[in-house]
């Protein structure tokens, strides 16, 4: 929400998707913001979500999935309108993410600061922290850069966010840092700047607002939280390199 909210008030058109059709908590996001803006009188900056439109199952063709027509559908009625299209995947390994990463030109996947969270990139040995091998969301990456590559695509460019990142230099943020670096290198992504762990990102969802929101709704004077997050994420959004994005927020 933050990288669709940022690239809208850089200019430039966003249109988003919501693949997790169960819990829906990027949807519901986009939807809190609308009910506040109307509740309040304000126009933010807002990206275009769609829900994925339904597909009648006698217009499928033999062997036809679906979920891949709905999503094929949904990139189609948006790709003429909007410069980005930013689609949110769920943490579990669906159809539609598998499709969904196959269409990415850029890939970001948010990594919590926990060697729970690494065990979805790779799995490593306990006593040495040695790589063994890429899990099965790291082979999800492989195959989808497979059939780009089988299609005459672009590369994705994979980059990997640390997350609720702790302030303290504690001795497990270290590893994390030591091994997210070492496994860049062996399975081919690139580390990005991500955010730290703030109260502010949990209050700001109900009413739909992001960093960048903060003055048109009165907050005149940001605490040193605030202002340090708001830096956090202008240097994510420079690091994705994005065509024609210049971060001036």
């Amino acid at each position: 929400m933050h990288i669709a909210t940022a690239l809208v008030r850089l200019g430039h058109s966003v249109g988003v998707l919501d693949l997790d059709l169960r819990q829906r908590s990027f949807g519901r996001y986009v939807d809190n913001r609308k009910k506040f803006m109307e509740a309040e009188g304000l126009d933010l900056p807002c990206p275009i979500y769609r829900e994925l439109p339904k597909i009648a199952p006698e217009s499928l063709a033999p062997g036809e999935n679906m979920y891949d027509q709905r999503l094929s559908a949904a990139v189609t009625g948006l790709e003429n309108e909007v410069d980005f299209i930013l689609i949110d995947c769920p943490g579990s390994h669906t159809r539609l993410s598998q499709v969904a990463h196959s269409l990415a030109d850029t890939l970001v996947t948010p990594l919590n600061d926990s060697f729970v969270d690494f065990d979805l990139l790779a799995h490593t040995d306990p006593r040495t922290g040695k790589v063994l091998g890429p899990s099965v969301y790291s082979e999800m990456v492989w195959n989808a850069r497979q059939l780009r590559a089988q299609a005459g695509l672009e590369p994705i460019d994979w980059v990997v966010v640390r997350n609720r990142v702790g302030a303290q230099a504690m001795h497990n943020k270290k590893k994390m840092a030591e091994a997210v670096q070492t496994l860049a290198k062996r399975i081919g992504f690139r580390v990005a700047p991500g955010f730290a762990e703030r109260v502010i990102f949990r209050e700001l969802f109900p009413r739909g607002l992001t960093l960048l929101d903060l003055r048109d709704i009165g907050v005149q004077n940001l605490n040193l939280s605030n202002v340090a997050a708001r830096q956090e994420l202008r240097e994510l959004v420079k690091e994705l390199h994005l065509p024609g994005v210049t971060v001036d927020f």
